[in-house]
């Protein structure tokens, strides 16, 4: 018991001077404290740095995300904008966002199209569709399915003057797609059913745009087997075709 009491007992000499020098136990003690404040230095200024990086890659995160689209573009369409036939993600409505993102138009294009579909059809479902997406932009691209049935030329034109009042009453920019039927039809019936769309674009100051299959349908290569829906091979062009009527509007 005496030899442990010598040993933990902090004995002082006192050197020539007078002053008192701290025994071996006592220098290691101060040394480890000394480690301690040390090391919560370096770990407080590690903290420091990592937080400061962490702020830094999130502003470099905000700055490099793609800028909110300030503009709905809605499709109106049938089968020639809903993608008929097509893979998904290879339709020309695809590719066309694609481009807009690429040009920094900050629009965001809603494919409301649905194959099949009617000037009917679309005046039934544009009410919604304008209440749900809320365009500033609406392409019409109907009336096809109306030529190939035949349908009254009267009708066809009231479905799209009420399809293109609604949008304009939502405040809402038109486009008109021209659109052009088979020649089998007859000719008074098909210059008839294509005058339509110049006439409703006139009279509403609308922006008119060329049919789809323009120049595509007079190639066969870009058709698909039934002769009526452009194949995978033909969207590219046909959404570089509609871009360059876009371009200059948007």
């Amino acid at each position: 018991m005496i030899f442990f009491a010598k040993l933990f007992t902090i004995n002082k000499t006192k050197p020539p001077g007078g002053q008192a020098v701290p025994d071996t136990l006592h220098l290691i003690m101060k040394s480890q404290t000394n480690i301690q404040q040390k090391l919560s230095s370096i770990f407080l200024l590690t903290t420091i740095i990592l937080i400061g990086l962490m702020i830094a890659l999130s502003y470099g995160d905000v700055s490099a995300a793609k800028a909110p689209a300030n503009k709905t573009l809605l499709i109106l369409g049938d089968s020639l904008s809903a993608g008929y036939g097509i893979a998904q993600g290879s339709n020309w409505t695809d590719l066309l966002q694609k481009k807009l993102d690429a040009q920094n138009k900050q629009i965001q294009l809603i494919n409301a199209s649905i194959s099949g579909d009617t000037t009917a059809n679309g005046l039934n479902r544009l009410p919604k569709a304008l209440d749900q997406f809320q365009p500033e932009l609406v392409l019409i691209e109907l009336g096809a399915n109306d030529g190939l049935r035949g349908l009254s030329l009267r009708h066809i034109r009231s479905n799209l003057e009420l399809l293109i009042q609604s949008c304009l009453t939502a405040k809402a920019e038109v486009f008109l797609m021209e659109i052009i039927i088979p020649p089998n039809y007859g000719k008074k019936y098909t210059r008839a059913f294509k005058q339509i769309y110049h006439d409703l674009a006139k009279k509403y100051s609308l922006t008119l745009l060329p049919f789809l299959l323009e120049n595509i349908a007079v190639r066969p290569e870009l058709m698909q087997v039934d002769g009526l829906h452009p194949n995978e091979k033909a969207q590219n062009e046909i959404s570089e075709g509609l871009w360059l009527s876009l371009e200059p509007i948007l």
